[in-house]
């Protein structure tokens, strides 16, 4: 079984450039043949690539050395040296690559950069073969150069789950079942706690023209922020999402602070978790007191969209849909409205510059 994994180091090198060649003519009949080195091949290039099939970085687990291949050497006849391979490492979607050393940003990949090839480092150019130095003082030159050499680079890559909605709950609450019911996706389901290990992502079809990410987040637990649990390795991939979905198992008296709890959690970790437009769910309102407990947490959390549901009986659960896609709604139109704001704001400032610039100049006594 692959582990998830979400952080790697990784060594890059592009290929060093073929040497140009020293060679002169032998045909036959020709005793003073001028001189024939072909140029060195060019040095493979280090090329990355996102793949939506790839959700971890495992591969780069495996494999920690990427190296192209270097040009080949010139030969005799002008002929040239082969080009070498480049090497080519593919990315899942929300991938960031950095300088391990400095920890300088370098790129980050969005969906938006599927099949995109990032061209990161370019293999060393290949040497100019004799050729290239005869002059008319110099029939018959002696020297080449020499390839120029590839680079290297220590990269630390990281991954950032690409998600609209993110779950959030204690071990247990019905994540994974509801991520089930809503979309695609097949993650394990089973009655006891930590039976999810790793995110999941799911997609939740709205239209033919529209689908909201959801990703299932293995569940928190108190002190998750301060490193306790599973969930502290995995909370930074909720900060990628646009809004979160709280869900809460209504089964057991327990369920009247866990709101509190969760969202204490994700603030200690981020304020800007805390502040993410969010949902309360209450799950398992088939057991016995369930009802109750509900309806008393709605009274609790007056301020909050708290709705009722039972995966098991698929009860509430179209209410639920209506709302993941109304909090997405939300989300977008205010990203909508925020960027109409800013090119409204710039297209005044660029406005006023124009006058500005245009503006008759009066001088001192001029009418």
């Amino acid at each position: 079984m692959i582990k998830f994994a979400d952080e790697a180091i990784i060594e890059v090198c592009s290929g060093k450039g073929g040497n140009g060649c020293i060679a002169f003519r032998r045909e036959k009949y020709v005793p003073h043949g001028g001189p024939a080195g072909g140029d060195g091949g060019r040095g493979g290039d280090v090329i990355f690539v996102v793949k939506r099939n790839l959700r971890t970085l495992a591969h780069l687990r495996y494999k920690q050395k990427f190296k192209a291949r270097n040009g080949g050497d010139g030969e005799g006849r002008n002929r040239f040296g082969k080009d070498g391979e480049d090497v080519i490492i593919p990315l899942p979607p929300g991938s960031i690559i950095r300088d391990a050393k400095t920890g300088t940003l370098i790129r980050e990949f969005t969906t938006e950069s599927e099949d995109e090839r990032f061209v990161f480092l370019e293999g060393g150019k290949g040497g100019w073969g004799n050729v290239h130095f005869k002059t008319s003082t110099n029939q018959a030159p002696q020297y080449a150069h020499e390839g120029k050499p590839g680079e290297s680079r220590l990269l630390s890559v990281e991954l950032n789950i690409m998600a609209d909605v993110g779950l959030v709950g204690f071990p247990n609450a019905g994540k994974s079942s509801l991520l089930d019911f809503f979309t695609n996706a097949r993650p394990k389901i089973a009655p006891y706690p930590f039976t999810t290990k790793i995110p999941n992502l799911g997609v939740l079809n709205v239209d033919n023209e529209r689908d909201i990410i959801i990703a299932d987040i293995p569940g928190i637990i108190e002190g998750a922020s301060d490193g306790a649990g599973l969930g502290f390795k995995f909370l930074k991939h909720i900060s990628r999402t646009a809004g979160l979905v709280f869900i809460i198992d209504c089964s057991d008296d327990g369920c009247f602070g866990a709101f509190e709890k969760l969202k204490l959690e994700l603030e200690s970790f981020s304020k800007e978790l805390e502040t993410k437009p969010r949902i309360v769910l209450c799950n398992k309102l088939d057991v016995e007191g369930a009802e109750e407990r509900f309806k008393e947490i709605k009274k609790q959390l007056k301020d909050e969209n708290v709705l009722g549901m039972s995966i098991f009986e698929r009860t509430g659960m179209n209410d639920a849909r209506k709302a993941i896609i109304a909090l997405v709604d939300a989300v977008e139109l205010k990203t909508e409205k925020q960027a109409e704001q800013a090119k409204a704001q710039k297209s005044a400032f660029m406005a006023e510059r124009s006058v500005c610039d245009t503006r008759e100049v009066q001088y001192p006594g001029q009418e």
